[in-house]
């Protein structure tokens, strides 16, 4: 089985990457690549051509002082990079994982993922991550566009581990959700745990036949089911179901309308990111 994809920046989202990955790895019986990924734009300074303000001679001066800067700031980030992927190391090695790799890449966050996510059975990543000054239940700039890209799927963790013995999966009967529904019948990652099925919408046929299969599906794989179809907006009533029952993960399908429709009325995948205060696994 191909190893998970713990992605660390060394934000305070850090030791919960491992402590999820260790947790998904043993159910897995798979071992561990922990990435670092070195995004130079992000860090670029500002080079302003400033030779009208200053003159010729002290903007060339300038710019070689930029210049020292910028390599000064790449051989930090690098020996940072290695600091923190030996962290990683040590902590997923307590946690009992046997086989660890470590990678540290440079380029943009999103292309470098999409290079490597194919091969890995997980992707594990923080809400937010190191330069991100949020408040608790945002998240950060680059998850939207990380999840929307993914072939695999991705967890999402909280600052906190919680231990996991129950999960709530948000069902919508489009074909993400269904995704989600079918790894959760052939994968051991969730065996064995409490599983609770909601559905969000109007009480009519149609809803009921979609829940009442979904239901028997995960009934049939020795999955504990407690399923229920709910009125309301999904991202309220999912966010109190997981408060009330006492959810340490949510699973659900990711992005399943169009882009041009989130514009205009919001995501509800990114909106429940926010709001549940637990960890999220997510399929496209």
């Amino acid at each position: 089985m191909s190893p998970l994809l713990a992605c660390t920046d060394g934000s305070t989202f850090a030791a919960s990457v491992y402590q999820h990955a260790a947790w998904a790895a043993r159910r897995l019986g798979t071992g561990v690549e922990v990435l670092h990924i070195l995004d130079h734009q992000r860090h670029q300074h500002a080079q302003t051509d400033l030779t009208g303000a200053i003159g010729p001679n002290a903007g060339a001066e300038l710019t070689e002082e930029l210049v020292r800067l910028e390599e000064a700031w790449g051989r930090v980030a690098r020996l940072k990079g290695k600091a923190l992927l030996e962290v990683a190391r040590t902590q997923l090695s307590m946690a009992g994982v046997k086989e660890i790799t470590t990678t540290q890449r440079h380029g943009p966050v999103v292309e470098t993922l999409a290079e490597l996510e194919p091969g890995a059975e997980l992707v594990v990543v923080g809400k937010s991550g190191e330069h991100a000054v949020l408040a608790d239940g945002q998240v950060g700039g680059h998850l939207e566009n990380l999840i929307r890209t993914r072939v695999r799927p991705v967890l999402v963790v909280e600052r906190k581990f919680q231990p996991i013995q129950r999960f709530l999966l948000a069902f919508d009967a489009s074909p993400s959700a269904r995704q989600a529904v079918a790894h959760t019948l052939t994968s051991p990652l969730l065996r064995g745990l409490e599983c609770h099925l909601v559905m969000v919408g109007r009480t009519d046929a149609p809803h009921e036949s979609a829940l009442d299969e979904a239901r028997a599906q995960l009934t049939r794989a020795g999955y504990s089911v407690s399923a229920r179809l709910l009125p309301g907006k999904p991202t309220p009533v999912i966010a109190r179901e997981v408060v009330a029952a006492g959810i340490e993960l949510l699973v659900m399908g990711a992005y399943g309308h169009s882009p041009l429709r989130e514009f205009f009325v919001g995501s509800t995948t990114t909106q429940l990111v926010r709001t549940c205060p637990v960890s999220v696994l997510m399929f496209r």
